[in-house]
């Protein structure tokens, strides 16, 4: 049986579109996409999914631990062995308090590359493959707009980037903002058939890599 790790923010986590934001909410198992990817591959998933979960920032808001550099470590080192790592990171990094231009968010992304791809990292697991997602860009809408003021340009110009890196570092690719959009409520997360859609997608790259 493969394992899998899906590496990412609340859009891995399974947080619904936000309405309220004093309240937390997340979809269950069998509606947020990693948890389909299991039950359509037959692997076992591990989902790593941090809420407002960064490419390389330290957030001054919601915390240091927000940084994807150390969480990659502490979760490649927590889990194993891997035979796929899934990660898609950047939304976040787009809000307007990083002060990011997309050249930036996509050197976070090489930094956990980095990491992943390290020879001390692949011994540990005795290799593993990547699938580098893109995450869909933003929209400026909803509740939360204003943590993503001029985040949906910055997004928009990502993809073709992300998909520069993954040849360049010998990883599979997907573009996320091909396949599925950000909810109308919100313009970050994903309504349930997005979910789905997100893990069809997934699911037949990764059978391409196990």
């Amino acid at each position: 049986m493969p394992v899998v790790m899906c590496f990412g923010d609340s859009n891995t986590h399974g947080t619904p579109p936000i309405v309220d934001l004093a309240k937390y909410e997340r979809y269950g198992l069998g509606v947020r996409w990693p948890s389909r990817v299991q039950a359509a591959l037959g692997c076992e998933m591990i989902e790593e999914g941090l809420p407002g979960r960064t490419a390389m920032f330290d957030d001054p808001i919601m915390g240091a631990h927000m940084n994807g550099q150390a969480g990659l470590k502490i979760a490649l080192e927590s889990h194993g062995p891997l035979d796929i790592l899934v990660l898609m990171l950047g939304t976040n990094d787009v809000k307007a308090r990083f002060t990011s231009t997309p050249e930036a968010v996509v050197g976070g992304i090489a930094g956990l590359l980095d990491i992943a791809q390290h020879r001390v990292m692949q011994e540990r697991h005795s290799g593993f493959k990547v699938l580098l997602v893109c995450p869909t860009p933003v929209v400026e809408i909803g509740p939360i707009k204003d943590e993503f003021w001029g985040g949906a340009a910055r997004s928009q110009a990502l993809a073709p980037m992300y998909a520069a890196l993954a040849k360049a570092r010998g990883v599979e690719f997907l573009n996320a903002g091909q396949v599925i959009k950000v909810s109308p409520l919100d313009g970050v997360h994903f309504d349930q058939g997005e979910h789905a859609k997100l893990a069809v997608a997934v699911a037949a790259k990764l059978r391409g890599m196990i």
